[in-house]
């Protein structure tokens, strides 16, 4: 048997910055530790970033670059970025060299940068994971140069070499989207009845102002039609919310800061509303639910609407531009809960887009890159 056939293989992780780049990374290398337990993994992350505190919550090792983007408005804090990418490259070079990767595995985020072009540098094969319909800056240059890219939507050879795209999904938290056979302790734990359909609005963990301000606007319409609700304000709100309307604003209305089982609030829900983040529509394609998505226009380059007119295309979710909903969002949602045969159409359609082992996908192809066997 050959050496390489014995050594432990390598990998290193890099990018971070939100949780739509931070949960696929771990994803991926939970999914390499569960094909080779023996695989040692590295991340590279930016100081000051949430991947720093939690890629070492998972159980893994991180090292921080001193990276950020461009601030917008702010000429002087911009005058450090050429020194600042500079000194990540060097130290990215320093990393790839002392820890002598087998492969580099890049998922967006100001330290995938650095880290990708240092592996070019050196040349370390590696492998990019773009979770969004429409590619950035920075994967579009660096895809050029990697091996692989691993995609979630169609069309993606508009911004890499077509012979190196392959159409994987993007990695979920599996426990958050296990929802067969939970809809009884669902309600259990939401104190819910079984006999009311339910709403479950949900922004993210830092909350979305829109979706907030649409559910506060239309409240009453909502209370009226006996229809529960599962409101996640997020933790930007969540204070000012609670201040305004009371925590026991009704008795079908649920106002939580944070959803810590995920799982249970997508088995209750009839129809969900929701931003349309890369990471979050692969939970919602297995999931299978009617969806309405409401994309943030705060995002670069206005990822989030070309990901939610992708399901629209396919007839697998409802739109609406975040300008209106804090007129119609209510008021669409309340119909769609009154439209069994659209809630059916948009359920099975978003179902046959799922990609449930996109980590498992993923973590084979950077394996392959190793070009060496267990």
């Amino acid at each position: 048997m050959a050496n390489n056939e014995l050594k432990n293989r390598k990998i290193i992780i890099s990018g971070g910055g939100t949780g739509g780049h931070i949960f696929p990374a771990i994803s991926i290398a939970n999914a390499l530790v569960k094909i080779d337990p023996s695989t040692e993994i590295l991340f590279v992350g930016a100081n000051g970033r949430m991947e720093m505190e939690r890629v070492p919550a998972a159980g893994y090792k991180i090292i921080g670059l001193d990276i950020s983007g461009i601030q917008r408005g702010s000429i002087l804090k911009n005058l450090s970025l050429p020194f600042k990418l500079m000194g990540s490259i060097w130290k990215a070079m320093k990393i790839i060299r002392e820890f002598k990767p087998d492969a580099v595995v890049g998922v967006g985020g100001y330290a995938s940068g650095p880290l990708l072009y240092a592996a070019s540098v050196k040349g370390v094969p590696a492998l990019i994971q773009e979770q969004n319909s429409f590619a950035g800056v920075t994967n579009k240059k660096l895809g050029k140069k990697t091996k692989k890219i691993c995609v979630a939507f169609d069309g993606m050879e508009a911004f890499f070499p077509k012979d190196k795209i392959i159409k994987t999904g993007n990695p979920v938290r599996r426990e958050s989207v296990d929802i067969a056979g939970k809809r009884e302790a669902a309600y259990t734990e939401f104190n819910l009845s079984p006999a009311k359909k339910t709403i479950l609005v949900v922004g993210g963990s830092l909350g979305a102002r829109t979706l907030n301000d649409s559910v506060i606007n239309d409240l009453d319409k909502i209370t009226s039609s006996d229809v529960q609700l599962i409101w996640q304000t997020g933790k930007h709100y969540y204070a000012d919310i609670i201040r305004l309307l009371g925590k026991e604003v009704h008795p079908n209305v649920r106002i939580l800061e944070f959803l810590n089982r995920m799982d249970l609030a997508y088995a209750a829900a009839d129809i969900i509303i929701s931003r349309a983040g890369a990471g979050t529509i692969a939970e919602l394609c297995i999931v299978g639910k009617p969806v309405i998505l409401v994309p943030s226009p705060n995002v670069a380059e206005d990822h989030q609407t070309k990901n939610a007119k992708t399901l629209v295309q396919e007839n697998a979710a409802v739109y609406l531009a975040d300008r209106l909903a804090s007129r119609k969002l209510i008021r669409e949602a309340l119909a769609l809960l009154d439209d069994d045969k659209m809630q059916k159409a948009l359920s099975d359609n978003i179902s046959k887009l799922a990609k449930p082992d996109a980590d498992i996908t993923i973590a084979n192809e950077v394996f392959a890159l190793t070009g060496k066997r267990k």
